[in-house]
């Protein structure tokens, strides 16, 4: 019987793995630090292993889950998280001795994960990005920006998510904003403000070990939680030929292995996606592409079994999925026109509209999901991470 190891078990997209393959008839263990969390409730998690905390003892970590590969025969590993994906890219050699791990070398990983860097990068190569100045503001400001309707966005070189993100309209309060952000996330990166109205999107991509391209799929943003930019809270997958072409370039020059989802943002005022960011990792709302006939997980499985298969690009559009506890419903309560939302908030029943937690066919993950956001509340740990993130 084929069997896989999924690290990070609290996330929405590790649940989407364990259904995506539990489904399939694979033997799927979950591993994670606490029992509570959402993808060990689920139905389709066949064994659980609670393991040392990557962040607090992440030598103990790897010397766990080497002995956990070592004395039982994987096909493939899954780390989900980037914290656990930088450990076990480091021993990718070893470990790749016992079990199938796709993933780019160390070195690469940390190259993307610097928003500098692949701004740079993303620039030499043709790809357009928002304009960046790297400069403290102390030093000159940004010769753009702070007008009417302009604005700059101080992000982290390093982070996911929204998390330290800062919209600035005036120009006045650059040097006050960039310095709060300089404190807990050093040197700063400010960025040109995209305007709303053109729509923002993920390119997500699988490559094999010679940068081939395997999958594709496209989803855009309908909402967010943080609302003026963060994770998607409800996402419709979607054609966008030049998304696509500016994506696989971007990978392609990278010559990048494994999967990884870039965002872009389309100015309205040009009509030209933009790079916002690269995620060297699975990404939150991968449920959509699963249910959308790009299968990333099972995929993967198949290259670790060595199969043959041409490369998944196209794609059933038009379907939506729905992170709705506790990501929609915050975007609701946040969100200043929270009644008059398109499509509204109260439309549970879309038949075109999934869930990446709530599924009739495996409900407990849900008490899981509950369960997870009450040790962000709670655990000193989980603040920790928060925080840094």
């Amino acid at each position: 019987m084929k069997s896989v190891l999924v690290t990070d078990g609290h996330f929405r997209k590790t649940l989407a793995v364990v259904r995506s393959l539990g489904r399939k008839g694979i033997s799927v263990t979950v591993g994670e630090r606490t029992f509570l969390n959402t993808s060990f409730l689920s139905k389709y998690c066949a064994r659980r292993l609670i393991y040392p905390s990557p962040r607090r003892s992440p030598d103990q970590f790897v010397e766990f889950l080497l002995t956990e590969i070592k004395k039982n025969r994987y096909h493939c590993l899954f780390p989900m998280e980037e914290e656990t994906l930088l450990l076990l890219a480091k021993h990718h050699s070893e470990i790749s001795q016992h079990t199938y791990l796709l993933s780019p070398d160390l070195k690469k990983i940390e190259f993307v994960r610097d928003k500098r860097n692949l701004t740079q990068f993303a620039e030499a190569h043709g790809i357009p990005t928002p304009k960046t100045y790297d400069s403290p503001p102390t030093v000159a400001f940004p010769p753009w920006g702070g007008g009417e309707g302009e604005g700059y966005v101080i992000k982290p070189r390093i982070s996911s998510g929204a998390f330290g993100i800062v919209y600035v309209k005036k120009k006045e309060d650059l040097i006050c904003s960039y310095q709060s952000v300089h404190e807990r996330y050093p040197f700063p990166i400010i960025q040109e403000w995209v305007p709303d109205g053109g729509g923002t999107f993920g390119f997500a991509a699988l490559f094999d070990e010679a940068s081939n391209i395997k999958a594709a799929f496209i989803h855009k943003k309908l909402r967010m939680y943080p609302v003026q930019g963060g994770p998607s809270t409800l996402r419709e997958g979607v054609e966008h030929p030049q998304i696509m072409e500016l994506g696989l370039s971007l990978l392609k020059s990278l010559n990048w292995v494994g999967v990884g989802m870039a965002e872009f943002k389309v100015d309205p005022r040009d009509g030209v996606p933009r790079l916002m960011e690269l995620n060297p990792r699975f990404w939150g709302s991968l449920q959509l592409a699963i249910i959308s006939g790009v299968d990333f997980p099972y995929l993967i499985l198949r290259m670790a079994r060595r199969e043959s298969f041409e490369p998944v690009l196209h794609y059933e559009a038009g379907k939506r999925c729905r992170w709705l506890l506790l990501g929609d419903i915050l975007h609701f309560l946040n969100h200043p026109n929270r009644f008059h939302l398109h499509p509204s908030f109260f439309h549970f029943f879309d038949p075109n509209t999934s869930y990446d937690i709530i599924s009739k066919d495996d409900p407990l993950p849900l008490l899981g999901s509950v369960a997870t956001f009450f040790t962000f509340l709670y655990d000193p740990e989980m603040k920790r991470f928060l925080e840094r993130r």
